[in-house]
């Protein structure tokens, strides 16, 4: 089993929808719906905050850090292992 963590958290379509081109590119479309996949999450704050992985222009790497308020999450998965994630 791989050590690396991530988390697949689904927003409200709502939520996506209100957020709008600004998320757009940082949403992986799957079986299960459109899905941010965070390396990090922490739910304890008055936000909702995500620590994305991403890619500039240039290719180099970015960190992205988006909060949401609460109400937006649908559902935070956690995903580890050594197989892609997805639904049988």
């Amino acid at each position: 089993m791989s050590d690396v963590k991530l988390y697949a958290v689904f927003l409200f379509p709502q939520a996506a929808e209100a957020l709008g081109e600004v998320v757009k590119p940082y949403f992986v479309d799957g079986e299960g719906g459109p899905r941010l996949v965070c390396t990090d999450v922490d739910a304890s704050g008055s936000l909702f905050q995500m620590n994305i992985p991403g890619r500039k222009k240039d290719g180099s790497a970015i960190h992205i850090e988006l909060m949401v308020p609460h109400a937006m999450v649908k559902l935070v998965m956690s995903l580890h292992g050594d197989h892609e994630f997805g639904f049988i």
